[in-house]
């Protein structure tokens, strides 16, 4: 048994040991989801995208063969550089004016995560389809509230943790699934990026702009360090690397065990800033996870900032995904994998059973054409979403450890985390 000897032990004789698990032939990916061959140029879908560079620049190339009908993004440089693009566009700088048009099939968001849920939930009530970049939203409340307007709606939606339509994540999970390693009941996922404030280089806004991107949020005066790829690092726009990457690499975890709601949620973390504005750099968070069906509890801790597993530097791995099974164990990342089983044990071929992804952004769309499913609909990536939202609530309300009530999105035992499930708008915002 794995408790028979060390970890770091057991660690060494891994690497020296490790397998790569053989797949019994190739899946194709031909199915509901995949677009006719002879679908004619006018059967293209009518998208406005607001949010066009950055991931908004890469969500837009993933859609850009259907008809963009309108482009909106409050930077003026970065919205003439995408109209160059699509010249036959509309333009504009408020997202709002996207919604003056009642001829569109769906609305890509990719956004600062503060702003995501507005737009995203009247895109759903108007029962057009949705694509949001990830997170899913910026509150555990707004989360819960996408999942269900995108069930009453019926509405066609994926976000956008990308990673989701790899190739090498599908093989992982039918591992896990088949066994290979027996019953999970630890999950370990680390993350080796680096949060330190980048150049960004703007122009400063004009003060329309700047409100306009300020949205729902509580208004500070502008900062170059609020724009662009830094509002990551503010908990008035962002929730840090926890929000930032947890929907890529917990995804896995989420996927192949079948996770939904913890019970207990701790985090430990060391503060970024003594006003208490910006989310930790260095974090970890304990996750418990009930048992399901026939599977055990599994408890899933979250390291960043340089924090990893005990033992873990043997797998020379700055980020990584390792399930620990009764019979051994699954290191992971997004392109590799690799089994390691305890002495005795021996690892079985697994049958390849889930197709290939056709690719995340035209999953999306040859499911809005034909009826079909998405991989990471807003059912599946709000409840994602919220766990790492949790995670923060624990670190703001004290490094407390919450006994958290998933029907009710609240802490049994901790009152004051309410105040960070759900935020009051600024004024002349609502949801």
């Amino acid at each position: 048994m794995l408790d028979a000897f060390s970890r770091r032990e057991f660690l060494a004789a891994a690497v020296a040991a490790g397998t790569a698990v053989r797949f019994q032939g190739p899946i194709s990916a031909a199915g509901p989801d995949q677009p006719s061959e002879t679908r004619s140029p006018n059967e293209k879908l009518n998208l406005g995208v607001i949010g066009v560079a950055a991931r908004g620049g890469a969500n837009l190339d993933g859609v850009s063969g259907e008809n963009i009908l309108v482009l909106c993004d409050i930077d003026q440089q970065r919205l003439a550089g995408a109209a160059d693009k699509f010249p036959s566009a509309e333009t504009c700088n408020d997202f709002r004016r996207v919604f003056d048009r009642d001829d569109l099939d769906g609305v890509v968001v990719s956004t600062p995560d503060h702003m995501h849920a507005i737009p995203v939930a009247e895109t759903l009530r108007r029962g057009w389809a949705a694509y949001c970049e990830k997170p899913l939203t910026h509150s555990l409340y707004e989360a819960r509230l996408l999942q269900r307007l995108t069930a009453e709606n019926k509405c066609t939606t994926q976000m956008g943790n990308q990673i989701h339509a790899g190739s090498n994540y599908r093989r992982v999970v039918e591992m896990i699934q088949a066994g290979v390693i027996g019953p999970v009941h630890r999950v370990h996922v680390w993350i080796g990026a680096s949060d330190t404030m980048r150049e960004v280089g703007l122009q400063v806004p004009d003060a329309e702009n700047y409100d306009r991107w300020i949205g729902p949020a509580p208004y500070r005066p502008f900062h170059r360090d609020h724009y662009h790829f830094n509002w990551r690092y503010w908990w008035d726009f962002g929730g840090g690397n926890l929000t930032d990457f947890w929907c890529h690499y917990s995804d896995l975890a989420f996927w192949a065990l079948d996770l939904k709601y913890p019970t207990t949620v701790v985090a430990t973390g060391e503060p970024r800033d003594e006003a208490g504005l910006m989310p930790p750099n260095k974090l970890r968070v304990e996750y418990e996870y009930p048992a399901r069906s026939d599977q055990p509890p599994v408890h899933l801790t979250w390291y960043q900032g340089g924090w990893m597993p005990t033992g873990a530097e043997i797998y020379q791995k700055s980020s990584g995904v390792l399930f620990e099974g009764t019979a051994g164990r699954l290191l992971a990342d997004y392109s590799t994998n690799k089994v390691f089983m305890q002495a005795g044990k021996e690892a079985t071929a697994v049958e390849a059973s889930i197709p290939d992804s056709i690719g995340h952004h035209a999953e999306w769309i040859s499911a809005v054409k034909t009826g079909g499913a998405t991989t990471s609909p807003f059912t599946y990536g709000g409840m994602l979403t919220e766990s790492a939202h949790i995670g923060n609530i624990s670190y703001r309300v004290g490094q407390k450890k919450l006994e958290w009530d998933a029907e009710q999105m609240r802490a049994t035992n901790c009152p004051e985390a309410a105040n960070f499930v759900r935020r009051e708008y600024r004024r002349g915002w609502t949801l």
